[in-house]
Protein backbone atom coordinates (compact mmCIF):
# COMPACT_ATOMS: atom_id res chain seq x y z
CA UNK A 1 0.00 0.00 0.00
CA UNK A 2 2.38 2.42 0.88
CA UNK A 3 4.53 1.92 -2.38
CA UNK A 4 1.30 2.57 -4.37
CA UNK A 5 0.70 6.26 -2.59
CA UNK A 6 4.27 7.05 -2.42
CA UNK A 7 4.71 6.28 -6.18
CA UNK A 8 1.32 8.64 -6.82
CA UNK A 9 2.01 10.99 -4.45
CA UNK A 10 5.70 11.95 -4.28
CA UNK A 11 7.18 13.69 -7.39
CA UNK A 12 9.78 15.78 -6.63
CA UNK A 13 13.53 13.67 -5.48
CA UNK A 14 15.86 17.35 -5.31
CA UNK A 15 14.68 17.74 -1.75
CA UNK A 16 12.25 14.74 -0.67
CA UNK A 17 15.45 12.38 0.77
CA UNK A 18 16.35 15.61 3.33
CA UNK A 19 12.31 15.81 4.13
CA UNK A 20 12.23 12.33 4.75
CA UNK A 21 14.84 11.57 7.30
CA UNK A 22 13.42 14.95 9.47
CA UNK A 23 9.85 13.98 9.50
CA UNK A 24 11.00 10.37 10.03
CA UNK A 25 13.02 11.51 12.96
CA UNK A 26 10.77 13.76 14.15
CA UNK A 27 7.80 11.09 14.05
CA UNK A 28 10.37 8.47 16.24
CA UNK A 29 10.99 11.59 18.61
CA UNK A 30 7.48 12.30 19.35
CA UNK A 31 6.57 9.14 19.64
CA UNK A 32 3.52 9.55 16.96
CA UNK A 33 1.88 6.20 16.23
CA UNK A 34 1.56 6.85 12.29
CA UNK A 35 1.46 4.89 9.02
CA UNK A 36 4.27 5.04 6.03
CA UNK A 37 1.32 6.58 3.55
CA UNK A 38 0.40 9.58 6.24
CA UNK A 39 4.37 10.22 6.25
CA UNK A 40 4.62 10.01 2.92
CA UNK A 41 2.08 12.24 2.35
CA UNK A 42 3.55 14.95 4.80
CA UNK A 43 7.09 14.59 3.08
CA UNK A 44 5.62 15.00 -0.44
CA UNK A 45 3.61 18.38 1.14
CA UNK A 46 7.07 19.83 1.85
CA UNK A 47 8.34 19.30 -0.98
CA UNK A 48 5.65 20.75 -2.83
CA UNK A 49 6.01 23.96 -0.23
CA UNK A 50 9.17 23.95 -0.63
CA UNK A 51 8.84 25.65 -3.81
CA UNK A 52 7.55 29.21 -2.91
CA UNK A 53 5.71 29.19 -6.25
CA UNK A 54 3.65 26.08 -5.26
CA UNK A 55 2.27 27.73 -1.45
CA UNK A 56 1.66 31.85 -2.63
CA UNK A 57 -0.79 32.90 -4.74
CA UNK A 58 0.76 35.07 -7.01
CA UNK A 59 -1.43 38.93 -6.43
CA UNK A 60 -0.58 42.55 -8.00
CA UNK A 61 0.56 43.51 -4.72
CA UNK A 62 2.80 40.76 -4.28
CA UNK A 63 2.53 36.49 -2.96
CA UNK A 64 -0.32 36.22 -0.77
CA UNK A 65 -1.12 33.23 0.77
CA UNK A 66 -4.67 32.71 0.77
CA UNK A 67 -7.32 32.93 3.96
CA UNK A 68 -8.50 29.67 5.52
CA UNK A 69 -11.73 31.50 5.54
CA UNK A 70 -11.81 32.54 1.62
CA UNK A 71 -10.36 28.68 0.37
CA UNK A 72 -13.38 27.39 1.92
CA UNK A 73 -15.74 30.00 1.05
CA UNK A 74 -14.88 29.15 -2.33
CA UNK A 75 -14.33 24.94 -2.18
CA UNK A 76 -17.98 24.95 -0.80
CA UNK A 77 -19.70 27.22 -4.11
CA UNK A 78 -17.66 24.76 -6.50
CA UNK A 79 -20.46 22.59 -8.20
CA UNK A 80 -17.55 19.37 -9.02
CA UNK A 81 -17.01 16.78 -6.43
CA UNK A 82 -13.56 16.90 -8.05
CA UNK A 83 -12.98 20.66 -7.52
CA UNK A 84 -14.46 20.68 -4.57
CA UNK A 85 -12.42 18.08 -3.08
CA UNK A 86 -8.68 19.52 -4.38
CA UNK A 87 -9.78 22.65 -2.89
CA UNK A 88 -10.45 21.11 0.32
CA UNK A 89 -7.55 19.15 0.29
CA UNK A 90 -5.37 22.54 -0.29
CA UNK A 91 -7.04 24.10 2.24
CA UNK A 92 -6.04 20.90 4.99
CA UNK A 93 -2.43 21.41 3.62
CA UNK A 94 -2.06 25.09 3.96
CA UNK A 95 -3.67 24.85 7.18
CA UNK A 96 -0.66 22.26 8.38
CA UNK A 97 2.29 24.44 6.42
CA UNK A 98 1.58 27.23 8.37
CA UNK A 99 0.22 26.33 11.84
CA UNK A 100 3.36 23.60 12.02
CA UNK A 101 6.38 25.76 10.59
CA UNK A 102 4.91 29.61 11.28
CA UNK A 103 3.44 28.86 14.47
CA UNK A 104 4.34 32.16 15.71
CA UNK A 105 3.62 33.99 12.88
CA UNK A 106 -0.40 33.81 14.06
CA UNK A 107 0.62 35.51 17.32
CA UNK A 108 -1.80 38.11 18.14
CA UNK A 109 -3.74 37.01 14.87
CA UNK A 110 -7.53 37.33 15.03
CA UNK A 111 -6.96 33.75 14.11
CA UNK A 112 -4.34 31.31 15.82
CA UNK A 113 -3.17 28.00 15.49
CA UNK A 114 -6.22 26.43 16.92
CA UNK A 115 -8.19 27.91 14.77
CA UNK A 116 -5.88 26.65 11.83
CA UNK A 117 -5.58 23.20 13.34
CA UNK A 118 -9.34 22.79 13.34
CA UNK A 119 -9.90 24.06 9.76
CA UNK A 120 -7.42 21.88 8.50
CA UNK A 121 -8.85 18.79 10.41
CA UNK A 122 -12.46 19.12 8.68
CA UNK A 123 -11.14 20.17 5.73
CA UNK A 124 -8.84 16.63 5.41
CA UNK A 125 -11.98 14.90 6.83
CA UNK A 126 -14.22 15.98 4.16
CA UNK A 127 -10.89 14.57 1.36
CA UNK A 128 -11.76 11.57 3.09
CA UNK A 129 -14.91 11.24 3.22
CA UNK A 130 -15.29 12.41 -0.63
CA UNK A 131 -12.24 9.46 -1.15
CA UNK A 132 -14.99 6.95 0.28
CA UNK A 133 -17.26 7.35 -2.24
CA UNK A 134 -14.60 5.85 -5.00
CA UNK A 135 -13.81 2.31 -4.20
CA UNK A 136 -10.63 2.36 -5.81
CA UNK A 137 -9.29 5.03 -4.26
CA UNK A 138 -9.91 3.66 -0.33
CA UNK A 139 -6.22 4.09 0.38
CA UNK A 140 -6.43 7.33 -0.21
CA UNK A 141 -9.68 7.92 1.85
CA UNK A 142 -7.41 6.42 4.66
CA UNK A 143 -4.50 8.39 4.35
CA UNK A 144 -6.66 11.69 4.78
CA UNK A 145 -8.79 10.23 7.23
CA UNK A 146 -5.56 9.64 9.32
CA UNK A 147 -4.06 13.10 8.72
CA UNK A 148 -7.67 14.73 9.95
CA UNK A 149 -7.63 12.30 13.04
CA UNK A 150 -3.86 13.28 13.84
CA UNK A 151 -3.85 16.73 13.03
CA UNK A 152 -2.01 18.26 16.05
CA UNK A 153 0.51 15.46 16.15
CA UNK A 154 1.78 16.15 12.14
CA UNK A 155 1.50 19.60 12.70
CA UNK A 156 4.19 19.38 16.13
CA UNK A 157 6.35 17.00 13.50
CA UNK A 158 6.38 20.15 11.39
CA UNK A 159 7.28 22.27 14.18
CA UNK A 160 10.46 19.97 14.96
CA UNK A 161 11.66 19.53 11.32
CA UNK A 162 10.85 23.68 10.72
CA UNK A 163 12.87 24.57 13.98
CA UNK A 164 15.68 21.57 12.88
CA UNK A 165 15.86 23.47 9.32
CA UNK A 166 15.94 26.55 11.12
CA UNK A 167 12.74 27.65 9.20
CA UNK A 168 11.01 28.47 12.43
CA UNK A 169 11.44 28.72 16.20
CA UNK A 170 9.22 28.31 19.00
CA UNK A 171 11.93 30.15 21.64
CA UNK A 172 9.21 32.33 23.40
CA UNK A 173 8.44 30.59 26.41
CA UNK A 174 4.69 32.53 26.95
CA UNK A 175 3.86 31.55 23.22
CA UNK A 176 4.80 27.77 24.04
CA UNK A 177 2.47 27.54 26.87
CA UNK A 178 -0.19 29.72 24.37
CA UNK A 179 0.10 26.94 22.11
CA UNK A 180 -0.27 24.06 24.71
CA UNK A 181 -3.32 25.93 26.20
CA UNK A 182 -5.19 25.83 22.29
CA UNK A 183 -4.03 22.48 20.85
CA UNK A 184 -2.83 20.30 24.21
CA UNK A 185 0.47 19.92 22.00
CA UNK A 186 2.55 17.59 23.37
CA UNK A 187 5.48 18.66 21.78
CA UNK A 188 4.63 21.78 23.41
CA UNK A 189 4.28 20.15 26.84
CA UNK A 190 7.68 18.63 26.58
CA UNK A 191 9.09 21.89 25.69
CA UNK A 192 7.30 23.24 28.97
CA UNK A 193 8.71 20.52 31.26
CA UNK A 194 12.26 21.18 29.86
CA UNK A 195 11.37 24.80 31.20
CA UNK A 196 10.55 23.39 34.73
CA UNK A 197 6.89 24.16 34.04
CA UNK A 198 4.49 20.91 34.56
CA UNK A 199 1.14 22.11 32.49
CA UNK A 200 -0.92 19.59 33.21
CA UNK A 201 -1.24 21.04 36.29
CA UNK A 202 -3.53 23.39 34.37
CA UNK A 203 -6.87 22.73 32.27
CA UNK A 204 -6.29 22.89 28.15
CA UNK A 205 -9.05 24.26 26.17
CA UNK A 206 -8.47 21.29 23.84
CA UNK A 207 -6.66 18.13 25.01
CA UNK A 208 -4.07 16.28 22.35
CA UNK A 209 -5.16 12.84 21.69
Amino acid sequence: MAACVSEKLIVNVNVIEYFRKSVATAVVNQSVDTTEDAVYYVVNLLTRFADSNTFFQEKSEGPRVTPLAKLYARAVQLKSELERRQAMRRLGDVALFVAGLFADSLNNRAVDIDYYIGMGGAAYGYVSESFKSRERDDVYSEVFSELAAKFTAFVDILAEVGEKSNLSSNADLLRIYEIWLKTGSRRAEKKLRGFGICPLDCSPGKRHH
